[in-house]
């Protein structure tokens, strides 16, 4: 009875059982008894059971039989006690495969991957034969621990000793391949699989993508009998990472046609693209979707869905998403100071940004980026360069490129040309062509020609195939009546064989 109840679906009946059994008739059990009972045990978590009965065991002698000790080691393992499991195994005078996968598939559980690796060199020395069960778990630990040429010797091992890949050592080694962007290795397992699962075909279009293969991903996506929502959830990601925002928000189409239900990293990933292509009106259908059918907004998504409302032009929607957030991190506070700045808000922005210091988040570059921002729309000098000294001063972060660029940018903007090329030239880091352009680009507004020569000649060392520099100088010569010299700028232009880009534009129809 015992052994059908554990077998079955009612583990917690069969423990119930034993111990009825236990406590009116004094019967300890024999070695069958044992055996299920610590797998009831094993099934629900039940610690104190299971040392109980291992109690049991020891007082019979039992504890010493080979499959009895197996299943010991089995239900230390399954709740997560791994130095009992460690001791029954090391007390064992006889051992067989199924006492180290236990013991190796509890170290995997428990994520003790050095562990992992540790016990199969052991069987190895041992001169244990490993299964799939044992390959699955090291190639897993392999694959933590960055350990791939272990990864590739077990590869050569599983060949060698003609070890049978089932979907589940095949779907491991598709993923472990994937990821490393062996791409035709990967597609080689799938290939020689006799029973692959919709696990198989994800771990396939992961790995094309991870490739850079879109087409190959698409193929192998549109030839599944069965998706699940990690399939389509996987391409919507993968266009978007590849910037393919379009196809990404197609498929999402398709996905709600095929009546497949979201989770949260494909409404993240669809908010990304429509914050990228400016769809606001997909990004609303989506965040009206979100609350109609009460998916988990997490904090990941009410993050891209105020940077979505923010790159959309629409601050007000922001704002209600992030004041209704019961949980924020600092990507929250990045997303609402950045989109403020962008969107012309500088004063709301900052005041964000004190608010942020005050409940203890430590800033980010990314938010020193929206200060900054801030701070140049609303032509705050003094204070961006304070928040400026402040980034390595008070919150010991070094300033990159792009916080430098801002700097540049604040100072230009403001008429400070002069300011600004002195504090590109004591720049710790080299300036970028950006950094000049930014300077340049204030030239021709301020109409400054003698800056705006020396900034195109550094310009041109750096970057002399670029129209827009000669395009500059061209304008600021010309936005000061200096014809002959705009003219002398659009010859050279020619002369170097220079071509402008040719410009163009985009409008949606019919969506």
């Amino acid at each position: 009875m015992i052994r059908g109840l554990s077998k079955g679906k009612q583990p917690n009946e069969a423990i119930k059982m034993y111990n009825e059994m236990y406590t009116s008739r004094g019967f300890y059990g024999d070695i069958t008894t044992f055996i299920f009972v610590f797998k009831a045990c094993a099934k629900v978590s039940d610690i104190a059971n299971g040392q109980k009965f291992h109690v049991h065991a020891v007082k019979l002698g039992l504890d010493s039989n080979l499959f009895v000790a197996n299943a010991l080691i089995h239900v230390y393992s399954c709740c997560g006690q791994l130095g009992s499991a460690r001791k029954v195994f090391d007390t064992m005078s006889e051992r067989d495969l199924v006492s180290w996968n236990s013991l190796i598939c509890g170290y995997s559980q428990c994520k003790r991957f050095k562990e992992v690796l540790g016990l199969y060199r052991a069987m190895q020395e041992a001169n244990v034969k490993a299964d799939a069960v044992t390959m699955v778990k090291v190639i897993l630990a392999c694959c933590y621990t960055d350990d791939m040429g272990l990864a590739d010797s077990i590869v050569k091992y599983i060949d060698e000793n003609s070890i049978h890949i089932d979907v589940y050592l095949g779907n491991t080694l598709i993923d472990m391949y994937g990821n490393r962007g062996l791409i035709n290795l990967a597609r080689g397992v799938f290939d020689r699989m006799l029973e692959r699962n919709v696990v198989s075909w994800n771990a396939l279009i992961k790995g094309y993508i991870k490739a850079g293969e879109f087409i190959e991903a698409r193929r192998v996506f549109d030839n599944m009998k069965q998706r699940d929502v990690i399939s389509w959830t996987s391409m919507i990601t993968g266009y978007c990472e590849a910037n393919q925002y379009t196809d990404a928000l197609k498929l999402f189409e398709d996905m709600m046609a095929a009546k497949v239900v979201p989770d949260e990293i494909t409404v993240a990933s669809v908010l990304s693209a429509c914050a990228n292509l400016g769809a606001l009106d997909v990004g609303q259908a989506v965040h009206e979707y979100i609350c109609k059918h009460v998916i988990r907004a997490d904090v990941y998504v009410r993050n891209s869905l105020i940077d979505m409302y923010c790159k959309c032009g629409v601050a007000e929607k922001a704002l209600e998403v992030f004041h209704d957030m019961k949980e924020r991190d600092s990507v929250s506070w990045t997303s609402i100071i950045s989109g403020l700045a962008v969107n012309g808000f500088a004063d709301s922005a900052l005041g964000f940004f004190s608010q942020m210091l005050e409940e203890g988040f430590r800033p980010t570059h990314g938010c020193f980026v929206g200060v900054l921002l801030a701070c140049t729309h609303a032509g705050l000098v003094d204070k961006g360069l304070e928040y400026f000294e402040s980034m390595e001063k008070v919150h010991g972060l070094t300033p990159e490129m792009k916080h430098y660029g801002c700097v540049v940018d604040l100072l230009s903007r403001s008429g400070h040309l002069e300011r600004a090329y002195q504090f590109i030239k004591q720049m710790p880091i080299q300036p970028d062509i950006v950094v000049f352009r930014i300077l340049l680009s204030a030239c021709k507004l301020h109409g400054n020609v003698v800056l705006a020569e020396i900034v195109t000649n550094k310009l041109l060392e750096l970057d002399p195939s670029n129209s827009g520099n000669y395009v500059l100088l061209s304008n600021t010569y010309a936005s000061s009546d200096k014809w002959d010299a705009a003219a002398k700028v659009r010859e050279l232009m020619g002369g170097k064989d220079v071509q402008k880009p040719t410009g163009w534009s985009s409008i949606e129809v019919n969506r």
